[in-house]
């Protein structure tokens, strides 16, 4: 028998049969979600393609042709994908055992006896994640036919032949079936013809193990799952298959940035995160100038380009641009001339449009992120704009919520999609595959409106603008709709109708006189610039707290072969903890982001804060992370091993819960080694 594994469904909320098939299109356009080795699939066609009587095919190919979601581009060309697709279903089914609705037992057979019938098929290319050190395995292509009388869908997966022709490779059928039970009872399971032939590559290709049980479940779990996504597919707008191959090849290209990186911030995620972006806009670029006719590579600025990495794989991809932001970074000097990065507050204003400028860039811009698509509307009718929206600005400020319904960062990305609708470009939203968790990214690159009517939009810009203000002063309240067809939805017109006719005109050179850009010296607000005497003096204080709270609340302890008792201390709440320390520390923890759980945060040696209430760590209860950090993370840990003395050794009644060789603390002076990073940081001054 070649059943694989079978997962129980319960499904209490009328999920099913349709929750199975949206998995099902789950796995189809992202399978890189359950299988890691993949980075994605390409929906290359898919249509509807006949069945005879009694499962016996039929002579033509009846189908009607829609492109797949997911897979950007390449859903568009459906057209041409159709001729391909009816192809391969007469080369597919004339491999297939007559009878039975083509399949090979013990699969269930497609159709319905004795009826003509009509199945689904997809052509996907799952494209395999590049390794390490090696170029990525070569795509491979599936042909998944979807039966939704019997509940199945089966993967046919392709061969190409020496004369061009697709052969299924029959080792590697697979079939996943939705069965009801009864009543609320259902079983997903997967089948194949016969196990003892599956050939496994590790990728495409998982072992049989890995279909029974990781696929399996998430199969099952994603059935039942009523969640629908706020947001769009990942990459909606590209080319996966383009990604695939550029990305690899950025990624190559500049993986040394994460050996040399001098900030303080984590390489790997800043480095990848940036290749990703530059990956994503090139091949946007790329179908732009493709669209347009266009020659010359396009022109861009970054506003607020922080470390700049993104502009310097730009310019080195041969796109003429510079960043701008009001900080300048060490890594900036490692760059070259090449790289065009200015330090510079930008203003929105007339003195800070680029006429020039085919792109305007936001990538975590913050308080100039609802900007952008003004200053692009107003520096040319050509100039298009990205936006990657984190943290939340409003013009004037932080951002207000207005709708409880959703949540922040939807509410957000709406508002600042209505900004650039307010502008007149047609915006499109879409998800980057980038490590954050703010990852989707806005588009303005064509305009609603023809040039004759720029000064009619200008001034509905500054209308909006100028209501926006005046809704934050008045703290209007109003619950703001967003509405794709009303770009003036969601105006608080009441509040905005009296201002004079002058005041909604373009004002001077800048838009808002009360605009706070980014302070140029970045002020350290986390406890880190507190005086050492003084955060030592807290800790002390706190920790006495802890360990005189009740009466010794021991632990046993086993150093060298004794039993002894280490006091842990009692817990007490962040509140209590405030009260008994005196004004004056007090007051000057408030000055700082955080206060009081920042500091006691920040000497994680000494403290745990959990849901509210202050620990002592007891270090002999840390267990080592599951998860395998990154290299870099790694070398971090082991370069700061005894770089630091242990407070318990110290100052703890009953010294250190742990013996010298487990503490990653020094016991005692002649334990410290020098920081290997401090070392590293001279080298590079």
């Amino acid at each position: 028998m070649g059943l694989v594994g079978t997962a129980a469904v319960r499904d209490g909320g009328a999920a099913l049969p349709h929750g199975f098939w949206a998995a099902v299109r789950v796995w189809l356009e992202k399978p890189q979600v359950a299988n890691r080795r993949l980075c994605g699939a390409a929906i290359e066609a898919e249509g509807m393609v006949p069945l005879g009587e009694g499962g016996e095919p039929s002579p033509p190919l009846a189908a009607v042709w829609g492109g797949g979601s997911g897979a950007g581009q390449e859903g568009r060309a459906a057209s041409a994908g159709a001729a391909e697709l009816g192809r391969l279903w007469r080369e597919v089914r004339g491999e297939l055992p007559a009878g039975r609705g083509n399949l090979p037992p013990p699969l269930t057979p497609w159709g319905v006896p004795g009826r003509r019938s009509e199945l689904r098929a997809v052509l996907r290319t799952l494209l395999p994640r590049g390794r390490p050190g090696s170029p990525p395995a070569p795509p491979t292509k599936e042909l998944a036919v979807q039966d939704f009388y019997n509940g199945t869908v089966t993967f046919l997966p392709l061969e190409e032949n020496s004369e061009g022709k697709y052969q299924i490779k029959k080792c590697n059928i697979y079939q996943v079936q939705l069965t009801h039970i009864k009543d609320e009872e259902w079983s997903v399971s997967i089948v194949v013809p016969v196990p003892e032939d599956w050939f496994s590559d590790g990728i495409s290709y998982p072992k049989l193990a890995w279909l029974g049980n990781e696929l399996l479940s998430k199969l099952a779990k994603w059935s039942v799952e009523q969640k629908p996504n706020e947001f769009k597919s990942t990459l909606s707008l590209i080319s996966i298959v383009k990604y695939s191959k550029v990305y690899q090849d950025l990624k190559e290209k500049y993986k040394d940035m994460v050996k040399v990186w001098p900030e303080v911030t984590d390489p790997e995620k800043f480095v990848y995160e940036d290749v990703a972006i530059a990956t994503y806009l090139l091949i946007l670029w790329e179908e732009e100038r493709k669209e347009k006719g266009l020659t010359k590579k396009q022109s861009f600025v970054d506003l607020g380009c922080g470390n700049g990495l993104l502009v310097h794989i730009l310019n080195n991809e041969g796109h003429s641009g510079r960043g701008i932001d009001v900080r300048r970074r060490k890594i900036w000097d490692m760059y070259g001339p090449e790289t065009h990065l200015e330090e510079s507050t930008v203003m929105p204003g007339d003195s800070h449009l680029f006429p020039d400028t085919d792109w305007l860039i936001g990538n975590h811009s913050d308080e100039l992120t609802p900007w952008i698509p003004v200053i692009a509307a107003r520096s040319s009718y050509l100039c298009c704009y990205f936006v990657l929206p984190c943290c939340f600005f409003d013009f004037h400020g932080k951002y207000s919520r207005r709708q409880s319904k959703k949540t922040q960062y939807r509410e957000y990305l709406d508002f600042v999609s209505q900004v650039g609708f307010v502008c007149g470009f047609h915006v499109e939203e879409d998800c980057l595959r980038i490590p954050s968790t703010k990852r989707v990214c806005l588009i303005g690159k064509n305009r609603t409106y023809p040039p004759t009517e720029h000064a009619l939009i200008d001034k509905q810009i500054t209308q909006y603008i100028n209501n926006r203000q005046t809704c934050a002063v008045v703290m209007c309240d109003r619950r703001v709709g967003f509405n794709h067809k009303d770009h003036s939805d969601g105006l608080c017109k009441e509040a905005g109708s009296e201002l004079p006719d002058s005041e909604t005109d373009t004002a001077g050179t800048i838009w808002m006189p009360g605009f706070q850009p980014r302070e140029k010296v970045e002020q350290i607000r986390n406890c880190a610039s507190l005086p050492r005497d003084f955060v030592d003096d807290v800790v002390l204080s706190v920790a006495n707290l802890l360990l005189n709270a009740t009466p010794q609340k021991s632990c046993s302890n086993m150093h060298g072969g004794n039993m002894n008792t280490w006091n842990r201390g009692e817990s007490l709440s962040l509140k209590e903890v405030a009260e008994r320390l005196n004004k004056e520390t007090l007051k000057r923890l408030k000055s700082e982001y955080g206060g009081l759980q920042t500091l006691l945060k920040n000497n994680h040696q000494v403290f745990e804060v959990l849901n509210g209430r202050v620990h002592i760590r007891d270090w002999r209860k840390e267990k080592p992370s599951r998860k395998t950090k990154p290299e870099v993370k790694r070398r971090l840990s082991a370069e700061a091993f005894k770089t630091r003395l242990c407070w318990f050794f110290i100052h703890h009644p009953d010294g250190c819960s742990l013996p010298s060789e487990s503490c990653p603390y020094a016991h005692g002076t002649e334990e410290l080694r020098q920081s290997q990073i401090i070392k590293k940081k001279k080298h590079i001054q």
